[in-house]
């Protein structure tokens, strides 16, 4: 999210490609962090394990709260625009990526307590800039 805010601040836009629509699966740390342990502790040798809390955010609710906390428009960016535009991070942007944790949590029995992504990007520490010294 650090990237998607930073991304905006250069750009003087928070964009999301096409119409948004595409999803990002999503965990707050402090979940992520509690299931590294569960894993450890309870997962059988081998097990693959999935950290989703949110199984699929579209960019687009994403880019808008982005762009309320930062005062910007918000705008579809053209997927050949896309690489220009977000760098690094235009793939994974463009990617449909809904996922489940749904066997993870019956697995160790998981469940995550934490903020979703909005409500999280919502709270305004992602945005926090202090000032720079003159």
């Amino acid at each position: 999210m650090a990237a998607l805010v930073g991304i905006a601040r250069d750009k003087d836009v928070s964009g999301y490609i096409g119409d948004g629509s595409n999803r990002w699966p999503a965990v707050h740390r402090l979940d992520a962090a509690h299931l590294f342990r569960l894993a450890l502790e309870t997962a059988p040798a081998g097990s693959v394990l999935h950290a989703i809390a949110d199984e699929g955010v579209p960019i687009r609710a994403i880019a808008e709260v982005i762009g309320r906390q930062l005062d910007l428009p918000v705008a579809a960016i053209s997927p050949a625009d896309a690489g220009e535009h977000f760098g690094w991070l235009a793939a994974f942007i463009a990617t449909d990526s809904p996922a489940s944790s749904t066997l993870t949590r019956e697995l160790v029995g998981w469940h995550p307590t934490h903020p979703g992504l909005i409500d999280d990007l919502d709270k305004g520490h992602y945005f926090y800039n202090p000032a720079a010294p003159e």
